[in-house]
């Protein structure tokens, strides 16, 4: 048997230092050589921001949490368009919904494209996702398949039905373990996605599938931070060994990327075995299975399609039912007046459907109050720009990352006053008064790069909403004769959630917890 000298392992070792070290030095003098390039022949100047250091950048100034509320900050300071520099890598931070207009929409044909995200896309494995997924051929394939899938109110009106069921056995399980809130928004939400996505039918209590997706996505939202892996600065620490000091991130992708491996693996594989023993649902997935003689490169793209609608909207829908029972919570005078109109509208002998959607117009402005006061992704995914641009007389990179605040947006007092209250009647305009704009033209995105499920999201929103509120009082919790007071804080990462909150959650009556016990089916 052939056995290696016992010194090669430490020979080994320190050639990768010596490596490494001259990777880092060149890497160093070729930024210096084109930053000095890139100011020699920019038109115009960036735009304002903190000042950074030689070579480095701003690298000190990126915020480790809540970078929504750093940009906020340099925005005030700044304008509403900032830039920072780290490591050579422009970012320009958007604060203002108008600019984010012009740019993103107006000039979406050079602001469309996505950053390479060494830890998130490439170790862990989301660049195959509609969300990373470059500008182009497949991009424009990938949102061609959701958008006939749900791109319409015709084609999301095939899942009202779903919605419906799914929002009832919700009520029940509330009804019966009010402490489990979350959970039970969980269950409602995967249920809803993966009948939808793979035709999948998830079980009443603990479900495999749903279990993974809550773990891989709270593992997507850290791995897709800006800034917050050194890898995505300095790309080249992706060849860095597992093993080596400070690559810890190595073990942790490969990890995260296993488990991602087995969300877009195991539904696929259900879909493709129910297919085969002819039983299959129609699904989003076994619909475009149905084409014969698929190539390797079609089934991948089907994979990774129905992977995005599920991932997409799995995680979205949670935090924004979360945020809905912590506002009733908060704002008791809101909850009253939503329940009156129901009642008024309803009436007390059924639960609400999509058919009543019309008649609730102050339910409908809670809606949208839900999604301005509760913005799920905080600072949006970056856009990458493809050329050079000069806008409002700031020059704006070809490879700039272009970061839209949302956060920022929504909380911007001069489009919605008073924006820390949740007010629902911003939306509803009453003797002439002005309503303040939708927050559904800036919470799902902009540009070529929004959310193609923003439809189904808010008819899932709608349809809890309406439904909970028919039948449950919801307010704080009293412990030993205190009362709990919760706090709107939320979660760090690209997906934030509220932080968890106690409330009490009661049927307003006898004859609304019969009507969510009225059919044993749900």
């Amino acid at each position: 048997m052939f056995v290696l000298p016992h010194y090669i392992p430490y020979v080994t070792g320190i050639m990768t230092i010596i490596s490494i070290s001259k990777l880092l030095l060149t890497f160093l003098s070729l930024l210096l050589l084109r930053t000095l390039v890139q100011r020699w022949r920019q038109p115009a100047a960036l735009p304002p921001g903190p000042k950074g250091l030689p070579l480095i950048g701003n690298i000190l100034d990126m915020p480790t949490e809540k970078e929504w509320l750093t940009f906020a900050r340099w925005g005030e300071k700044w304008g509403d368009i900032t830039s920072v520099n780290v490591f050579g890598q422009t970012l320009i931070i958007l604060n203002s919904a108008k600019v984010a207009t012009e740019m993103l929409e107006k000039k979406s044909s050079i602001y469309s494209d996505r950053p390479t995200l060494q830890m998130g896309g490439e170790l862990v494995g989301w660049k195959n996702a509609l969300v990373f997924i470059p500008y182009g051929d497949r991009f424009r394939r990938f949102r061609r398949y959701i958008h006939q899938a749900m791109g319409n109110n015709g084609a999301v009106s095939q899942y009202l039905p779903l919605e419906e069921i799914e929002a009832h056995r919700f009520l029940r399980r509330v009804l019966d373990e009010p402490e489990d809130l979350s959970l039970h928004i969980r269950k409602m939400s995967g249920a809803i996605i993966l009948r939808i996505t793979h035709g999948y039918e998830t079980r009443w209590n603990d479900d495999p599938l749903v279990e993974l997706a809550d773990k891989v996505l709270e593992q997507f939202s850290l791995a897709t931070v800006p800034g917050a892996f050194m890898v995505d600065l300095i790309p080249a620490l992706c060849h860095v060994p597992s093993w080596f000091p400070g690559a810890g991130f190595q073990k942790l992708a490969a990890s995260w990327s296993a488990g991602l491996s087995g969300m877009v693996e195991r539904p696929y594989t259900f879909v493709k075995r129910q297919m085969s023993d002819g039983i299959a649902p129609i699904s989003f997935a076994s619909t475009l299975l149905e084409t014969e003689s698929l190539s390797n490169e079609e089934e991948l793209d089907i994979k990774w399609s129905a992977l995005s609608l599920y991932a997409g909207g799995f995680d979205t829908t949670v935090s924004t039912i979360y945020a809905l029972f912590l506002a009733m919570t908060l704002y008791p005078d809101v909850l009253k007046k939503a329940q009156a109109e129901i009642d008024a509208m309803v009436g007390n002998d059924r639960l609400p459907t999509f058919s009543d959607r019309d008649e609730l117009p102050y339910v409908n402005a809670l809606v949208k109050e839900v999604h301005r006061w509760n913005v799920v992704v905080p600072s949006s995914i970056p856009h990458r720009v493809t050329q050079d641009d000069v806008h409002a007389g700031y020059f704006i990179p070809k490879g700039s990352l272009v970061i839209t605040n949302i956060w920022k947006m929504t909380r911007n007092p001069a489009v919605y006053p008073d924006p820390e209250r949740f007010d629902p009647s911003r939306f509803i305009s009453s003797e002439g008064g002005i309503v303040q704009p939708d927050p559904l033209e800036v919470c799902f995105g902009f540009g070529r790069r929004i959310c193609p499920g923003i439809l189904l999201a808010d008819a899932s929103l709608f349809i809890s909403c309406a439904t909970s509120l028919a039948v449950f009082d919801i307010s704080k919790c009293v412990v030993d004769g205190v009362v709990v007071e919760p706090k709107h804080e939320n979660t760090s990462g690209t997906l934030s959630h509220p932080k968890p909150f106690k409330c009490s959650i009661k049927p307003r009556s006898h004859k609304a917890a019969s009507l969510i016990k009225i059919d044993e089916n749900y």
